[in-house]
Formats: C-alpha cells, structure tokens, sequence
C-alpha cells in the first residue's frame, strides 16, 4: 500500500505480530487494526493537545487542526520512517501566556512562528553539519537550566486556577497521581486524561461548568482561523522554547531508534525541520506550537507497532474532529479548577525536565561555574524579572535564557584567561550524522 510515497508491506498474517518482532514504520497490520491502534493515538495525544489550547485561551478546534496537519508533513519530510504525532507544546504555554499580555492573540502566534522558523532553520544545519556546534552552544548546564525555568515561571498561572475552585483542582491532581503510579502501560500514559476526565465531572457536580457556548456552536464548520502579528518584543519569549523542542525532538527520534533497532539518526535533522514547518503553519493559522509526544511512545511500546500507517489514521482523525466547532466547544468548557489541577503537575514536570537533563548528563554543582548559571537564570525566570529597553520588553524566560548562556560562557572565558578553574566536565554528545 502506497500512500503519497509512504510504501507499507503487510507484517505477516496481518493479524499478529511475529514472537520477538516488533511492526517496524514501513510495515502495518491490518487495516482494521491499524485504524484501531491510530484511534489509541488519538487518544493518547488528546489530554496534553488539548490542555495547551484551553490554558492559553485559543480554540482547542484550531489547535487540533493543525496538530494533523503537522502530524502529516511530519511523515513525510521524515519519508515515512520516524513514527510520531505532533501535538501542542507545553513549552509555548508560558511564552504565549505572557506575550498576551502585551500584544495579544496575533502577538502570540508571531512569537509561534518566529520559533517554528527557527526550529526549520536549526534542523536544516543539523542534517547538514551534525549537531556538535549547537551542544557547544548549549551543554547541559545552560540547557537544564533553560528547560526548568521555561516551566516554574509558570508555578504563579497554576495557582490562579488552582484557588478559583480548590475541591476540583484538588481532585484533578489527585487522580493525575493516582493513576501515572496504580497503573502502567498505556492507562498510566493517559493519567491527565484521566484526572481532566474526573475533575470535569467533580465540576459539573458542583455547577462550575458553563455548556452555553455549545448550543451556539454548529456540528461541522471550518476551524477559527487567526492571523499573527510580528512584534520584535516577543522574540525573546519564544526563542528559547527552541532549544526544548530540539531536545524533544531528538530524544524521540532515539528513543524509536532504540525500540525498533534501527539507526534513525540520519532523520534527526528532517524531525527538526518537520516541527519547525507544522509550528509555524500553526502559527499562522491560529494553532499552538507543536512537538513530538512521549505518550505516543507509550502506545507504541505498549502495542510494539510502530508502522507510520497508524499515525497517518490518527492525524486524519484530528483532522476531522477541527472540522467540529462544536467539538472545540466543549473542550472550551473544561473549568478552571480543572486546569489548576492538571497544570500544577504539569507546569512542575517542565520544570523537572531541566532537572532530568542534569541528571543525565551528570553535570556537577560543585563546579561554580554550573552552580552560578543555574542560580542566577533560575531566579531571573522564577520570579519574572523585566527589564524594558524602549519599546523592548524582555520578561522572565528571555531574561533567564540570556542570563545562563551569558553567565555560563562569560565565566568559561574569563576561567580561562585567568587559569583559575578549568573547562567544567561538559558530555560530548554525539554529532548527529550528516544527511
């Protein structure tokens, strides 16, 4: 079956996967069965896609659009060989919430498509010369601190929901914990889902939902399309979710590589540019920014098919469901308790994220120059220092960035020069190869 030149051979009878085989990306079972493992993605997706929409007050239908269609382009820069759904970033939430601020809805998405076009740009560099000059740029001492600080600037937007209705934030969060430990596979994948799912219903219990936007919403119309408007002053804000993105990115081109047993890193820089085009397309049609999804991963570990066919079914689904302003109505009802919730988690695990890529990467604090870059950034981040330069407004997150890549270089060189410390033990990772 050939499907705009991504070919796909029947893995054995089609019904069962071979003992100790997994259905690699160019393979698929049956149709049945593919639609069916599509419509898991669907699902698997659908909790953090539609979260990102709803907390930075966009339509959740649009967003869910543009999920599909970058899903799609996706599988086919990547030439139908690094299985992935592209849905909302959680890394956009605080850059789009802050530029709202200031400069609206069109602020925010310029800011969306500044990063996509950023994000295209670095994947065309990474498939060309490798990626050894952007881990030099940004080892993990500036990358950890960047990531951790793009998600507890957020802490203060959680706790606006969270106090607006404690009981349903309480048992949203709740839930979320609850099942990410009682359960594994697929369900412990789709704990957000699940606590929204709970919390939704403690709200309506409690009369704190609001259904009269649905009776005003039509079953099938076009999504609501908005347009961005380009302000220097966000550039700042969205810059730094770029270098997220490119961890993710990777991380999920690798992770596949390990599963599946091939070698996908001659696709690292298509992944790149794949995301960095579907984020800006979001970008100018009114969608969020978009990124590969670990919870995917879980489906696909879960059920050890990995043929793209599925993907193609569940970006074909999200598709379809834009196409209800009626559907997006109702996730607009999800209430602020909700929210609260599920971002106190959330906005936690952005956070914890930097931590992890310490971890990793074994980066010493007992090394002042890393204890510094990460002392300084995250407190500029944290509380949300400003600094305005005429008409320049420069927040938390673009201060923060700059803060650890000036602290962290500018202390290296002067290191140097004066020869009182040496180069602090940054891991090498390994060029991507070129392609």
């Amino acid at each position: 079956m050939s499907m705009l030149g991504t070919k796909w051979t029947v893995h054995g009878d089609g019904k069962t996967i071979t003992p100790g085989a997994v259905v690699s990306p160019n393979e698929r079972l049956s149709w049945p069965r593919t639609i069916g493992i599509g419509l898991q993605h669907v699902v698997a997706m659908f909790g953090a896609t539609f979260l990102v929409p709803i907390l930075t007050h966009m339509p959740p239908a649009t967003t869910l659009f543009f999920s599909g269609i970058g899903t799609l382009l996706f599988l086919l820069i990547t030439r139908g060989q690094v299985p992935s759904y592209l849905g909302s970033s959680f890394a956009f939430i605080a850059p789009i919430m802050a530029s709202q601020t200031r400069f609206g809805v069109g602020g925010a998405l310029g800011g969306v498509v500044m990063a996509g076009v950023t994000l295209a740009i670095v994947g065309l560099v990474v498939q060309k010369f490798g990626a050894g000059w952007l881990n030099r740029l940004m080892p993990p001492p500036v990358t950890g601190t960047i990531v951790a600080l793009i998600g507890l600037n957020l802490a203060p937007a959680a706790w606006g929901n969270f106090k607006l209705a404690p009981v349903t934030a309480l048992a949203t969060l709740a839930v979320i914990i609850l099942v990410s430990v009682l359960f594994r596979g697929i369900l412990g994948r789709l704990s957000i889902l699940a606590g929204v799912i709970v919390g939704y219903l403690v709200a309506v219990a409690r009369h704190e939902v609001d259904y009269s936007a649905i009776d005003k919403a039509a079953w099938i119309g076009l999504p609501q399309f908005q347009t961005p408007t380009f302000h220097l002053g966000v550039a700042g804000l969205f810059i730094p979710v770029v270098l997220v993105l490119v961890a993710e990115n990777i991380g999920h081109v690798k992770s596949v590589a390990l599963m599946t047993g091939k070698n996908l890193d001659p696709y690292a820089g298509r992944a790149l540019v794949s995301d960095g085009i579907a984020t800006t397309l979001a970008g100018l049609g009114g969608g969020s920014g978009t990124t590969t999804y670990a919870e995917n991963i879980g489906v696909m570990a879960a059920t050890r098919v990995y043929s793209t066919a599925a993907y193609w079914v569940a970006a074909i689904a999200a598709l379809l469901l834009g196409f209800s302003p009626k559907f997006g109505a109702l996730i607009a009802t999800v209430p602020a308790g909700v929210l609260g919730g599920a971002a106190t988690l959330l906005y936690g695990m952005i956070g914890v994220l930097g931590v992890r890529i310490w971890v990793q990467n074994k980066v010493s604090f007992s090394n002042n120059i890393n204890l510094t870059t990460a002392a300084v950034a995250l407190v500029v981040g944290i509380a949300n220092f400003e600094w305005n330069v005429g008409t320049l407004q420069f927040a938390g997150i673009a201060l923060g960035t700059a803060a650890a890549l000036v602290v962290y270089h500018g202390m290296n060189a002067l290191a140097k020069w004066r020869g009182t410390v040496g180069d602090p033990l940054v891991p090498e990772l390994e060029d991507a190869p070129k392609g």
